[in-house]
């Protein structure tokens, strides 16, 4: 792949091993026909979902795709009394991402930003590159190099 994104431009910065997968002449919407197209394990492949806590604060939270996003575990792991997603209007503004393209990494501002645990049984896990289209694999203990994370059990109960 010949095109770098800005998710891919900071990991190279320090130096984090990663390898981009492109799904871009797909009709791949969501992240389960991402995992599906890449011909990757489902709950290896990660959304960026971005929240607003009762305090006003944002927090990211990088979940599995075939799950949903726990909002009272969410907010008990930032230690907010509650969070809601936050407007897919105000995506773009606030992080610099669309909505399908919405990376933890390379955000407009460092938000707090928390994977959930599943990801730690994993070798690898894939991400938005910054780009619909574009993903990055990578061990889920490297993003620790470029962001500062937490991990917490953030998912509802299947």
């Amino acid at each position: 792949m010949d095109e770098k994104t800005n998710v891919m431009r900071v990991l190279d910065q320090k130096r984090v091993a990663y390898k981009s997968h492109c799904y871009a002449d797909t009709d791949a919407v969501s992240g389960v026909e991402v995992a599906d197209v890449l011909g990757i394990a489902r709950e290896r492949v990660f959304k960026t979902l971005v929240t607003i806590g009762k305090s006003g604060g944002y927090y990211v939270f990088v979940v599995p795709v075939t799950r949903e996003l726990d909002l009272k575990k969410a907010a008990k792991s930032v230690s907010e009394k509650s969070i809601e997603m936050i407007k897919s209007k105000d995506l773009l503004p606030l992080t610099g991402y669309v909505h399908g393209g919405c990376s933890p990494i390379g955000m407009k501002k460092a938000f707090p930003t928390t994977l959930d645990a599943a990801a730690g049984t994993l070798e690898s896990i894939l991400l938005s590159a910054g780009k619909i289209g574009y993903q990055i694999e990578l061990a889920p203990a490297d993003l620790s190099k470029v962001l500062r994370i937490k991990s917490a059990d953030l998912t509802a109960e299947e």
